[in-house]
């Protein structure tokens, strides 16, 4: 029997949408970005954000598409095509036209009359991937929504830049004060400032730069450029990386801590035009992630490969392994230009923050490292995570991880009858109950059920607060 009609609902043939949808946010707080409102404590601990805190009826199933993580904000796209965002507002990134912050989620408005993808977030800036609510499906209609610092507004806007109107938008990527866009056809355009040569033109120039199309990627150091066809981009601070249909990776923009992957550079600390990563080559890649001052490679096969700056553990190598500097008396610089691996297999997706990673991993957990004085990246009560550490208080398949400044979400599914009881028991654990539910959990193969509880009560051991309130964890 399907799952909709034991809960008496319906739902449309063939449909993808999972039966039920988790998000999970936790770390940095300051501008209410976890969602928490005041909530001030337990920051280090992943908290599913209820369903009463979109205005959804208490009971009622939430589902979810996207979420995504800017340095203090963060949006989350309903299975509805709505969009909702929370946090830091100082340049209008939470598209409500104003710029004050909000500690709660709230649906952007603005975008009511359009169905949303997919959504992205920078440092101060935030943009969606939509479809018009009135298309009638028989052509798809992918358009491109930008708000926030350096988008000329703090409501969302339509943007073509330098794309033909009628272009179908795949994917966006925003950096700390550049934004690319991902074409149907492959084709990258980009804008924003371009100081350290991040927009991929070949140039590196002051001031706010319009959109201009990628039109040359370089194979080697002395190749003639020449066009590829893109399936994937991703944007760090100030160096941006793509994927090309054929599992190679280009990088370009800033390089001074090793983020691009290249041995040598063109023009000092910078790559000014898109380079492949030679160091992969032979080696098939199917995600590409982009942090602060790092960068992140899947393979086809599960491995995660890193490299960068890692001077927060944020590569997974640990404090002090196989450095190098582009400053020759530079002996304490924790950087790496050539990319290493980082989990052996068994890697699905991967997110990179300004100064910490996760993965999840085919087996159900997520691990995480780096910075981590809020908790964003693992379970460990430490400053720093120097390797992959378990996060271990989600329940429900890995759908979409997101890391920001100093905060992390998670997007989890159910969508089968046993994950949809994890989910259900997961709300109902309190640290009275939490043995009893760890133990059918264990008998059942619950496995991410019986960790929660167990971190549960590993965690009220540790804090030592006999009056903790089980109603706020």
């Amino acid at each position: 029997m399907d799952i909709n009609e034991i809960l008496g609902e319906s739902s449309k043939p063939g449909s993808l949408v999972p039966t039920k949808s988790a998000i999970y946010v936790w770390g940095y707080n300051h501008s209410g970005q976890t969602g928490r409102k005041d909530k001030e404590r337990q920051l280090r601990i992943p908290k599913q954000l209820p369903p009463e805190l979109f205005g959804c009826p208490a009971g009622n199933n939430a589902r979810w598409l996207d979420i995504a993580c800017g340095r203090e904000h963060t949006a989350a796209v309903a299975s509805d095509g709505s969009l909702f965002t929370w946090g830091a507002n100082e340049f209008g990134q939470l598209g409500d036209g104003s710029e004050e912050g909000r500690k709660y989620p709230k649906r952007v408005k603005q975008l009511e009359s359009e169905f949303v993808k997919s959504v992205a977030c920078g440092a101060h800036c935030t943009a969606a991937i939509a479809e018009p609510r009135d298309n009638d499906g028989t052509i798809s209609k992918s358009r491109l929504w930008v708000w926030g610092q350096n988008q000329g507004s703090n409501s969302p806007r339509l943007f073509w830049g330098a794309f033909k109107p009628d272009t179908m938008i795949r994917q966006v990527s925003c950096g700390a004060v550049h934004v690319v866009a991902l074409s149907e056809d492959g084709m990258l355009q980009s804008w924003g400032y371009n100081e350290y040569g991040q927009l991929g033109h070949g140039v590196t120039c002051e001031g706010l730069q319009a959109a201009r199309v990628i039109t040359a990627y370089a194979k080697f150091l002395d190749d003639a450029p020449e066009p590829v066809r893109v399936t994937e981009v991703s944007c760090g601070e100030y160096h941006s990386a793509a994927l090309c249909e054929m599992g190679e990776v280009y990088t370009w923009g800033l390089g001074s801590m090793g983020q691009l992957g290249h041995t040598s550079l063109q023009s000092g600390d910078k790559e000014l035009l898109p380079r492949r990563v030679v160091s992969l080559d032979g080696i098939v890649i199917k995600h590409v992630a982009s942090g602060g001052v790092h960068t992140c490679a899947v393979t086809e096969k599960g491995a995660l490969y890193a490299w960068g700056g890692g001077q927060a553990g944020q590569l997974g190598l640990g404090p002090q392994t196989s450095s190098f500097s582009f400053i020759p008396s530079d002996s304490e610089s924790f950087l790496r230009n050539i990319p290493a691996v980082v989990v052996p297999n068994g890697v699905e997706h991967v997110a990179c923050g300004h100064s910490h990673t996760l993965a999840s991993l085919s087996d159900g957990r997520i691990q995480g490292w780096g910075y981590n004085s809020y908790g964003q990246a693992s379970n460990e009560k430490s400053t720093y995570a120097w390797y992959p550490s378990p996060v271990d208080w989600c329940v429900g398949a890995v759908r979409k991880l997101a890391a920001g400044g100093g905060h992390s979400a998670v997007l989890t599914d159910a969508c089968s009858l046993k994950e949809l009881c994890e989910f259900r028991l997961a709300d109902e654990v309190k640290l009275s109950n939490a043995s009893q539910i760890e133990d059918v959990a264990s008998r059942t193969g619950a496995d991410a059920l019986a960790r929660l509880c167990g971190r549960l009560r590993q965690h009220m051991v540790d804090i030592g607060d006999q009056n903790y309130d089980d109603e706020d964890q």
